[in-house]
């Protein structure tokens, strides 16, 4: 129990609320453990445990890509074997003819039926069997039967496309939905079958280890209700709560500490204005805030933004967004979501190395993302491709990811009692031209940009 209110008071301070439920869980555990000894703490450790999958992982959104993308190389490749002439553009699939065209979107990734199917298996396996080699056989089985799974989905789809149309495909997709959790789940359950065909376990010992357990539980119980003085232990448990209910408090409502990621207007929320014009060659438009974006950020949010357009040809556009976070980190998240929710479908990602224009060999890490996503045009339907560069900067620190600023804020938080006002940078250019002329173009707005907004002092220079 007081583990449960340490690890909740860690949770607090770096503002994971995971790590609070988390806490919860193990609090719990602590509760049936001392009114219920030892027999009570082993019944409730797996339900608990359980629990874990009804905690949200946004981790998992990048193993749904790359679990959508092996799905969607194979789905094409037996489709190709099968004599069926699919064409692959990143995560869509699509007929010679125009016939269909179907994105494999994050959605359709596999990772929830993954989620799931893990869930299922695992308590399945806990359900039927006691030794842990035979439950972690079935917890592993259903990694690969997922995957089988999916690809048997996209190419039920492509089948039913190319032979009946659309239309077919499209019922496909829908009843295919089910027919996952049937291969999933009917292997699962098959695998148990065999294994208490082939390799049954010992029922009479297991019925005597289970009551041998109990009776030892009972006599550690009683035992334990003779010498160990419970209403002391929960006193204390109460008074380590309320010391922490009254640091929490002041925590939360203690004047702010840290730095700010970059330079900002009067006032101290917005980020400094972005530049007009960059030299004779580029014009800054204003790019608005939308009316979703001020509703779902917290309010103390702030924002600076444009459009660069090349005075010599308007087809050359880089969009330039900066978000300062406030007091609460929820202000900044993973762009990947908003680019996904925006229709854009994320094709690959990589790192790249930005220069600082005031500094010798000064660099900074980004991650570049490239997407894309199909418009409907006079001449029909054309794919339009995309790069996106983004980083956070922190009062000492730009970091690349989400995950590494995440980290760097938690450790901020928790040893130096510090809450760095994060700005989450991210440029977006059309990249029909090519990639290399694309970063030029990004680079070219960077040049006359960045001292207005980034300090100096955080770019990094390699020869040192």
């Amino acid at each position: 129990m007081l583990g449960g209110l340490a690890l909740h008071a860690l949770g607090f301070a770096a503002q994971q609320a995971r790590i609070s439920i988390l806490a919860l869980l193990l609090f719990t555990w602590g509760v049936l453990r001392l009114a219920g000894g030892r027999q009570w703490g082993a019944a409730a450790a797996f339900p608990l445990g359980f629990m874990v999958f009804a905690i949200p992982i946004s981790a998992l959104d990048s193993i749904g890509f790359w679990l959508r993308v092996w799905v969607v190389d194979a789905s094409g490749a037996i489709a190709r074997g099968a004599g069926i002439g699919v064409l692959q553009s990143g995560t869509q699939l699509v007929a010679p003819d125009g016939a269909y065209n179907y994105d494999v979107a994050a959605a359709c990734s596999g990772i929830r039926s993954l989620t799931a199917m893990t869930a299922l298996s695992l308590l399945a396996g806990y359900l039927n069997f006691t030794s842990w080699w035979r439950r972690a056989v079935i917890l592993a089985l259903c990694f690969p039967l997922v995957y089988i799974g999916n690809v048997s989905r996209i190419l039920a789809i492509i089948f039913a496309a190319e032979w009946g149309g659309p239309k077919w495909g499209d019922v496909a997709h829908d009843v295919m939905g089910y027919g996952i959790f049937a291969i999933v789940l009917g292997g699962a359950l098959g695998a148990i079958a065999v294994l208490r065909r082939f390799w049954p376990e010992a029922e009479e010992g297991r019925g005597t280890g289970a009551r041998d357990e109990g009776r030892n539980s009972n006599e550690d119980h009683e035992r334990t209700g003779a010498h160990v003085r419970v209403w002391g232990v929960a006193g204390v448990v109460v008074a380590a709560a309320a010391a922490e209910m009254f640091f929490l408090h002041h925590l939360a409502t203690a004047p702010p500490r840290g730095e700010v990621g970059v330079a900002v207007a009067i006032g101290g929320v917005d980020p400094v204005e972005l530049p007009a014009f960059i030299g004779t060659e580029w014009m800054g438009r204003r790019a608005e805030i939308t009316a979703v974006e001020r509703e779902i950020l917290p309010p103390d949010t702030g924002f600076s933004r444009k459009t660069y357009v090349a005075l010599g040809d308007p087809r050359q556009q880089v969009f330039l967004s900066i978000v300062l976070s406030g007091r609460d980190r929820t202000s900044i998240h993973r762009p990947e979501l908003c680019l996904v929710g925006q229709g854009w479908t994320i094709v690959e990602a990589g790192d790249h190395v930005f220069r600082y224009p005031k500094g010798n060999d000064a660099s900074f890490p980004a991650r570049l993302l490239r997407v894309q996503r199909e418009v409907q045009t006079a001449q029909g339907k054309t794919i339009v491709p995309q790069l996106v560069a983004y980083w956070f900067v922190g009062g000492d620190s730009v970091e690349s990811t989400h995950w590494r600023r995440l980290a760097r804020d938690a450790w901020n938080r928790v040893v130096h009692a510090r809450a760095d006002r994060w700005a989450y940078v991210l440029m977006q250019t059309d990249a029909a031209d090519g990639e290399a002329a694309a970063l030029r173009r990004m680079q070219a707005v960077l040049d006359a940009t960045l001292p207005a907004f980034q300090k100096a002092s955080l770019a990094e220079n390699p020869k040192i």
